[in-house]
């Protein structure tokens, strides 16, 4: 009885809301006999820098290495990220915009997976309710119900190259809905959707009177016939959080730099009430390493981004010129479905 709380239990939510990627890897993981000589392969995270053949430029890496040995950046950062990277990242943002984000426009996260957490933070109220790509990101589906946030799923359309069904969005949607998820490029299934879905989308959006999260932790790592399109582009027409990292396209998750950007030219995150519940929420929060925010500069942007055109160059190569899909990704990761491979039993025993 020392803390009056020994007869107290905390709740659980044993269903499937609660069950991630990682999770489930981690109890194969400890299933697996270490005496198997069988080579493992792993389907469960998408974690480049377990493979040598994927790497950062060094210009990233002596960026990290100047801030730390100047011994200029070891203390706190502002918990909505230090200034010069709020400003970098709203300009290399703005590049595919038709205006231009400004650095109160973004906010510094540990990560992608802690904006995603952020975002469904800001949007959860009693009856509140949110819908979901299916196949989508498990995450949401955690973060929604650690907020008691009701989750509802829209389909993808396979047959449609994974389109959003907007029939399913609109019959799903009611007075309580206050946003949908959007992720592209795709994850899981490779898709990336062209400037006339997004704008369909878009208008969707404003005719329920809902946001849209976009998920762009894979922005711009696009090598098939659709170019990679910012759903901020249509900001104008619907306010739009954008979510992403440094993670997938600079080959460096470990780093845990992501953002969380209000993409709104028409000004309805910038309400005082709305900005002051988005400040103090960061106050609690935990952002990356101040030595890793320091690091991220235009410059350093503008270096990554020749680095990704020969890491896309290479993926084009490897993938799509020597793999026979019956859905080839438009993305650089998860592969869909090979021909000759029409279940899991079938895909172990080739790759065994």
């Amino acid at each position: 009885m020392e803390n009056g709380a020994v007869n107290q239990q905390i709740p659980v939510d044993t269903t499937s809301a609660t069950i991630t990627i990682k999770g489930i890897l981690s109890l194969l993981l400890q299933n697996v006999d270490e005496n198997d000589n069988k080579r493992l392969i792993s389907l469960g995270m998408g974690d480049p820098t377990a493979y040598s053949c994927f790497h950062t430029t060094q210009v990233a890496q002596e960026a990290v290495v100047d801030a730390i040995q100047s011994d200029k950046f070891n203390g706190y950062a502002p918990t909505v990220g230090l200034p010069q990277t709020r400003r970098a990242i709203a300009e290399y943002l703005s590049r595919d915009l038709p205006y231009k984000l400004t650095s109160d426009d973004v906010f510094v996260t540990s990560g992608c997976t802690q904006a995603i957490d952020v975002a469904l933070a800001m949007l959860t109220r009693p009856g509140a309710n949110i819908l979901l790509p299916r196949p989508g990101f498990p995450i949401y589906e955690l973060c929604s119900a650690f907020r008691h946030l009701e989750v509802r799923h829209f389909d993808l359309l396979q047959e449609n190259a994974w389109e959003v069904d907007l029939d399913a969005v609109e019959a799903l949607a009611d007075h309580n809905t206050v946003a949908m998820v959007i992720l592209n490029p795709g994850n899981p299934c490779g898709n990336v959707y062209s400037y006339q879905h997004l704008e369909k989308i878009a208008e969707t959006a404003k005719k329920l009177r809902i946001l849209v999260i976009a998920d762009e932790v894979y922005g711009h790592l696009a090598f098939g016939d659709k170019p990679f399109v910012p759903m901020g582009v249509f900001g104008s027409t619907v306010p739009v959080l954008t979510l992403g990292s440094l993670s997938k396209r600079w080959i460096v998750p470990g780093w845990r730099l992501g953002w969380f950007v209000t993409s709104d030219p028409c000004g309805m995150f910038r309400k005082p009430k709305v900005v002051e519940r988005i400040k103090k929420y960061f106050d609690i929060l935990g952002g990356p390493a101040t030595f890793i925010q320091v690091c991220i500069s235009f410059a350093c942007f503008e270096l990554l981004k020749h680095h990704n055109t020969c890491f896309l160059d290479h993926c084009h190569y490897l993938i799509l010129d020597h793999a026979t899909c019956s859905f080839c990704p438009q993305k650089n990761y998860f592969l869909k479905l090979f021909q000759d491979w029409y279940n899991e039993k079938k895909f172990q025993v080739q790759t065994v």
